[in-house]
């Protein structure tokens, strides 16, 4: 056989055709209630969960205080502790009364006033004034309990201290970008990239998986469009599925969750419609290689998900990982998405943070698309 009888001619480009592909999937994207869940449903559920369910905040913590000397210093320290609005304190005369609460986690820490409490501050020694005993099993809340507790004690301390001369410099915190420390505002604009990541990746590696499943994938194949026809249509109604998402999914952080939007709202369409290449173009790829929907579904969550959930920055600091997984961060798109969101929310246009990570963004997004284009080529010959 010659070899012109063997290599077909090129297809060309035809936007008609490309329309009628995209109003096909459009019509069978709508009419799939599964994929409107995922869509429209699911960002609002996992906005909810993160915003009220997931809180790295340290407030209301439980601890107790073991009062065992009955002197009046004592008692005013005791006092400090339950003026505290970050923890909720119960009092108590024995340390075991307090130590089983503990192991059961009903407390997180306790604080021990000693009986030779007054002794203790007559002395102004080294000798501690008090013992805090905190639930290592939860080291931030453990730390947050022993440095706030330290921090009343100073304070308590300070101002008995009537004599003393006023500090000549005083120090007052300032937190940019999130005055207030709430994690709401932190975790929520990262909440937004794990859903484009849902719909970008699972979505559609689910969804072409379940053409190739049934068989209707080879008859769309062997219609005269093209190959970039064909992935161009069957991606487009989703592309506009995850910027509808995106829309909503802002609006309740905004107006629901009452997170700033200091950034524009065309910085943060730009910003969702290059994450959609690579999270669109991983998920045809996953499912040009896995043709049967459990399997794209078990890919695309081992490495669409759960990538970006864990090593985006979502909710683990990158700089604190070890190098090795600093490196894989790097090909992961949800980290430059994760990054720019919580700009474009928190501290607002901010380019030079916005340039690199679409940069990065849009040449993974090639690369998946370059795999994934091959890839179907050798499944229509």
């Amino acid at each position: 056989m010659s070899s012109t009888a063997r290599d077909p001619k090129p297809r060309r480009f035809d936007l008609r055709r490309l329309l009628a592909l995209v109003t096909k999937e459009s019509h069978q994207a709508l009419r799939d209630p599964s994929t409107l869940l995922i869509a429209f449903v699911l960002p609002v559920v996992l906005l909810l969960l993160f915003a009220y369910a997931v809180s790295l905040d340290a407030r209301n913590v439980r601890v107790g205080v073991v009062l065992e000397s009955p002197g009046a210093s004592a008692q005013s320290l005791a006092a400090a502790f339950s003026g505290t609005r970050f923890l909720q304190v119960q009092f108590a005369h024995d340390r075991r009364e307090v130590a089983d609460k503990l192991v059961s986690g009903e407390l997180r820490g306790y604080v021990v006033i000693p009986q030779d409490f007054e002794r203790r501050m007559a002395q102004r020694g080294t000798e501690p004034l008090v013992q805090i005993v905190t639930d290592g099993s939860y080291p931030n809340t453990a730390n947050y309990v022993e440095n706030y507790a330290r921090g009343v004690v100073q304070t308590w301390r300070a101002g008995l201290d009537v004599a003393a001369a006023p500090q000549p410099v005083v120090l007052e915190p300032r937190y940019w970008f999130n005055p207030e420390l709430e994690s709401r505002r932190a975790l929520i604009p990262g909440a937004i990239a794990i859903v484009m990541t849902i719909i970008g990746t699972m979505l559609t590696a689910l969804v072409v998986a379940r053409e190739w499943e049934r068989g209707t994938m080879e008859a769309v194949l062997s219609t005269p469009a093209s190959v970039a026809e064909i992935l161009i249509g069957k991606l487009l109604p989703y592309f506009a599925l995850g910027m509808l998402s995106t829309l909503g999914a802002a609006a309740l952080a905004v107006f629901v969750f009452g997170v700033p939007m200091r950034g524009s709202l065309a910085a943060l369409l730009l910003l969702s419609a290059v994450f959609m290449v690579p999270a669109l173009g991983q998920g045809l790829l996953i499912s040009s290689l896995a043709r049967n929907q459990f399997l794209a579904a078990q890919i695309a969550l081992f490495t669409g998900f759960l990538p970006a959930f864990m090593l985006s920055g979502f909710l683990y600091e990158i700089d604190a990982m070890p190098a090795p997984i600093r490196t894989i961060t790097r090909v992961v798109p949800a980290r430059y998405f994760v990054d720019s969101l919580k700009t474009v929310f928190l501290a607002g246009d901010v380019w030079a943070v916005f340039l690199p990570n679409l940069a990065a963004m849009a040449a993974i997004g090639a690369l998946f698309f370059v795999i994934a284009k091959r890839a179907t080529r050798k499944n229509l010959e």
